[in-house]
């Protein structure tokens, strides 16, 4: 039976984030054998997201130029080079980074495909919560399986990651080529990036979007980094299956979260959306206070279900008024700019923090009071967007 558009573009998405998280863990694995630093996962982190940053003048550009679908494939075919890079024993952030060059190609295409793959704002709102359910649900099983693969044969791990980009990239032929607009200019483009995220910014609702989901990057990215050091400190465990494992969990709320958020906030209300970022910040602040492994999945899971209430409303606006205002492509750009800047700065304090000896706990802490002065800044706005 062949697939619907919509359908592929969930599966492929799946298939190349599965591979992405299965990455993050068979490097801590690798880190571990090597007898590299703790700190250095952070640095792998940071490799990935500068891709990200650098290349966003750029990819948004290529994404709105080109058929969304074969910017879809050669993202997928620059992670696979990537994979091979670690599999030929170069530095594990050297292979992430370029991993991260494919994904940065491959995000604009992702969502900047989806209003043309629509027919309603409904629509781009179920088609959002699901294509974040697939992600985080890759996320979760991605993170699993790394754990568990790097354990058994860390050769046979890589091979497995290579084996899903190709798989992801081939699909990625089973969705219309929709033409995009050839007579965009990389150049130009470069130098109006900085127009394109001032025109987003000045708008109420994209700039409340574009703050609420890079905050809740931010703030995720470090918590996870941050449970990697805690759950040893706090629980006892150091097996890096068992701790991909208890990280995924938060995966799980997330998926659960993103599925039900149509109707937990209507697409006309995204900005009540604040409720679960605040739900967010005390769940975090609970982690300092507890060593019980029952309750810290139990916590892991509203961390991520309220994570994921937070931003996909936030997300579907971004979309439906970035598309009309600067181009689906170039909006998911400047979108990929401020979360991954936000993140790399996230992950860079955080490995400073590492490198100097604070716990886990202080640093978790930290991570909580920065979402605070995020989410407050929302609470803010939200009056101002009620009126529009």
């Amino acid at each position: 039976m062949k697939l619907k558009p919509l359908q592929t573009l969930y599966s492929t998405q799946f298939l190349s984030a599965f591979a992405d998280n299965m990455i993050l863990f068979i490097t801590l694995a690798i880190i571990e054998q090597k007898a590299l630093p703790g700190f250095y996962i952070g640095v792998v982190q940071a490799s990935f997201l500068f891709a990200y940053v650098v290349l966003a003048p750029l990819v948004g550009a290529f994404a709105d130029k080109h058929s969304k679908a074969g910017v879809l494939l050669v993202g997928n075919a620059i992670k696979a080079i990537g994979i091979l890079a670690l599999f030929f024993n170069l530095d594990p952030a050297v292979s992430y980074g370029i991993v991260g060059i494919g994904a940065a190609v491959y995000s604009p295409a992702k969502y900047g495909i989806l209003p043309s793959l629509t027919r309603s704002e409904t629509d781009l709102l179920r088609a959002n919560a699901r294509i974040e359910g697939y992600t985080i649900l890759a996320i979760l099983t991605g993170s699993v399986c790394g754990g568990f693969l790097a354990k058994l044969s860390l050769t046979g791990s890589i091979a497995v990651c290579l084996a899903l980009y190709l798989i992801s990239l081939a699909m990625t032929f089973m969705i219309p080529r929709i033409p995009g607009n050839p007579v965009i200019q990389y150049a130009r483009e470069a130098k109006a990036f900085a127009s394109d995220l001032l025109v987003l910014m000045r708008d109420r609702s994209t700039r409340y979007s574009l703050v609420g989901t890079g905050s809740f990057w931010m703030a995720s990215s470090v918590v996870r980094l941050a449970i990697i050091a805690w759950v040893p400190a706090h629980l006892g465990i150091h097996a890096v299956d068992q701790i991909s494992m208890l990280v995924a969990v938060t995966g799980i709320g997330i998926m659960i979260g993103a599925l039900m958020t149509p109707k937990l906030i209507p697409a006309r209300k995204y900005y009540n959306s604040y409720v679960f970022g605040i739900i967010m910040i005390v769940s975090i602040l609970l982690f300092t206070l507890i060593s019980n492994l029952y309750l810290t999945i139990a916590l892991l899971l509203l961390v991520g279900f309220s994570g994921g209430v937070f931003i996909v409303p936030m997300n579907s606006v971004l979309q439906d008024k970035g598309q009309r205002m600067i181009g689906a492509g170039k909006t998911i750009a400047v979108q990929n700019f401020i979360e991954n800047t936000l993140m790399l700065i996230g992950v860079g304090t955080y490995t400073q923090i590492s490198k100097s000896g604070i716990s886990a706990d202080l640093s978790i802490t930290g991570i909580a009071a920065i979402l605070a002065a995020f989410v407050a800044y929302l609470m803010v706005q939200r009056k101002q967007l009620k009126t529009v």
